[in-house]
Parts: structure tokens; sequence; C-alpha cells
């Protein structure tokens, strides 16, 4: 059984600064933004046995918005449910009730962000968005 925990003492940002440094949506980000991430946002830690095997944050105001981001699962993880258990931990976490707006950023994981109520935008013609490269 895994255990979601919000203590942001518990996580191993190397495991998940490597893991995000392999990404499509994260790749080269710096030990040290990874830490200021972590530091700036509402964090979920996926473990089992004590051992660090998930990750997900939430940049939010905790009233109106929230952001999710950096979602994982080990790979030799997966299948196993896990990443389903922790979209309903975030999803049911009492610190973000109040937030109407959720948002997030996928090119492979619509599948199981779908089943959590996500889905492409009603209104894109009112979302905008800068990029910097």
């Amino acid at each position: 059984m895994i255990e979601i925990s919000k203590d942001k003492s518990r996580l191993d940002v190397n495991l998940i600064h490597e893991f995000l440094t392999e990404t499509y949506w994260a790749k080269g980000r710096t030990i040290d933004e990874v830490k200021t991430s972590i530091d700036h946002c509402l964090c979920f830690g996926v473990f089992l046995e004590n051992m660090q095997i998930g990750f997900a944050r939430i940049a939010t105001d905790y009233v109106v918005f929230a952001y999710l981001m950096d979602v994982f699962i080990l790979p030799e993880h997966r299948g196993k449910g896990y990443s389903k258990q922790l979209m309903k931990a975030v999803n049911e976490e009492p610190l973000l009730q109040s937030c109407k707006v959720w948002m997030l950023k996928t090119s492979d994981a619509h599948k199981l962000y779908s089943q959590f109520g996500y889905s492409e935008l009603r209104h894109p013609e009112k979302v905008m968005e800068r990029i910097l490269k």
C-alpha cells in the first residue's frame, strides 16, 4: 500500500530532479529550479515502504486557481493504480476545495486526467499563454 504525503521534508529532491530532467516537459531543469518549484508549491510525495516512487505539485492561490504539474510515478511502479490514487488525493485535498479553476498541460496522459474531470479547454479563445525560450 502506498502513502501520499504533503510533508516536503520527506521528498527526495534528487530523485525528483533526476526523473524530471528526462521528461519532455522539464528537460534541462536544474536542481536549484526543482528546489525552488517545490518551495513555492503544494507538493505530494508518493511513498512505497518509505521509498519515494512518485510526485505531483500544485501552484495555487488556495482560493481560485490550481495548476497541476510534474506528476509522475516511477516507471517500475506504473500499472498498479498509484497515479489514480495520487490524483484522488490531489482532487480531495482540503486546502484546494475552494479552487474552481484547475489546469494542467499534458502530451500523453489525457486518459488518466479525464477520469478526474479534466477536459480540453471549453473556451480556448479566452486562454492565452506566454512562453519564453
